[in-house]
This record gives C-alpha cells, sequence and structure tokens, in this order.
C-alpha cells in the first residue's frame, strides 16, 4: 500500500481519502464541492475533512522543505523516539 494504495484491501471511506489526499497533493487548485461531497458521502464531516487537509497539507510542506534542504525524511524519523499511538479499537 506504500506505494499503490489503488490495490490495497481497503474499504470504500479509506479509499475516497487516499483518492482525495492524491488529489490535494498533486493539484490542490482543482478540488471540487463534489470532491468534498463524495467524501461527505461516505460519512465524513466537515471537521474530519478539514482534518484530513490540514494533514495532507503539512506532510506536503514538511516534504517540500525536506526536498528543498536534501533532507532524507525517512531516515530522520528513525533517528526521532516518538511515541507509540494505538491502533483504533484498542483498549
Amino acid at each position: 500500500m506504500k506505494t499503490d494504495f489503488r490495490s490495497a484491501d481497503l474499504d470504500a471511506p479509506t479509499r475516497a481519502i487516499l483518492e482525495f489526499t492524491e488529489k490535494v497533493t498533486l493539484a490542490a487548485y482543482t478540488v471540487q464541492p463534489s470532491d468534498l461531497d463524495l467524501l461527505r458521502s461516505h460519512g465524513l464531516d466537515d471537521e474530519t475533512i478539514f482534518d484530513v487537509v490540514e494533514v495532507v497539507a503539512f506532510f506536503n510542506s514538511i516534504n517540500r522543505i525536506a526536498d528543498a534542504l536534501g533532507i532524507e525524511l525517512e531516515n530522520f524519523l528513525d533517528t526521532v523516539n516518538l511515541p507509540s499511538v494505538p491502533a483504533a479499537g484498542d483498549d
């Protein structure tokens, strides 16, 4: 899934989010109200859609900064001690 989410076994809402994420990343100026309506039809509310856009924008920004400065993020992240986050449904 890391390189091609389309071949992964995903539920429809997750697939819609990833397709939207790709569109925002590659051509945010092409996002239309119908794209947001599609996310809503999969059960996302406006706050969640905002969160998706915010996370996409953050990661796109970080990647551009890293690219401009020649920073290898995967190697950098290996050196950072991030707290683990439990998976949904874990108690």
